[in-house]
């Protein structure tokens, strides 16, 4: 089996104490963070360690920390430029701005 074509089982963790949704794959950490204000999740970075790049980490995080602000009620400020391209894309995400 050629493990390059499967995408990465991902254990996306939310590390509050971070206030950021992480995952580590290899060693390397990848996390998308926000900050909490009142009803609103404010996404402000994505970080993707190069080496994980182009398998659909970044995306993967982006819907766990969408799926979570759905979840708790939460309406989202997209400032980080992937998470705003991200919901431009996914239209069922679009309520959430």
């Amino acid at each position: 089996m050629n493990n390059q074509t499967t995408k990465p089982n991902l254990d996306i963790t939310h590390n509050q104490a971070e206030n950021r949704f992480e995952t580590a794959i290899d060693g390397q950490t990848g996390y998308i963070s926000y900050q909490d204000r009142d009803d609103k999740l404010v996404y402000d970075h994505t970080i993707v360690p190069q080496q994980l790049g182009g398998q659909g980490v970044g995306s993967a995080l982006v819907k766990h920390a969408l799926d979570y602000a759905r979840e708790h009620d939460k309406k989202v400020v997209p400032q980080c430029s992937f998470v705003a391209s991200y919901i431009s894309k996914h239209p069922e995400y679009q309520d959430l701005i």
